[in-house]
């Protein structure tokens, strides 16, 4: 009937969302409790590795580092979608060659592209 809406069949779910976030802020109230506080100024230094830290530890990165990182995230997930492929290249026929060389063309036109931009250059 129009205007008794009512979400009886969502409540297990809230009730669900409720019982994680209890437990989750009950493990961390807890843990807040009862773990042992004994901070020393070896422990309170940014760096545990028993190396004294030197120098700013806030320092510029080339863009390079930040782009090559993109390039190979874009190329690497653009790389999953053959195995799929490879896996029912069967089934798929001529349709699916078609297709996937078509993909194959688009992602060795976006290299060269990147390529000849100079983003593969360390300089």
């Amino acid at each position: 009937m129009p205007g008794t809406f009512a979400p009886s069949d969502y409540f297990p779910v809230a009730l669900t969302f409720l019982f994680a976030a209890l437990i989750g802020l009950g493990a961390l109230i807890v843990g807040t409790l009862l773990r042992p506080r004994r901070p020393y100024t070896q422990k309170l230094l940014p760096y545990e590795s028993g190396n004294p830290p030197v120098g700013e530890p806030r320092y510029k990165f080339s863009v390079k580092f930040y782009i090559i990182a993109m390039l190979f995230v874009v190329f690497d997930v653009e790389a999953v979608f053959l195995y799929p492929w490879a896996v029912a290249y069967d089934k798929l026929g001529l349709f699916g060659f078609v297709e996937m060389m078509l993909f194959i063309f688009i992602l060795l036109i976006g290299y060269i592209y990147v390529w000849k931009k100079g983003a593969f250059d360390w300089e």
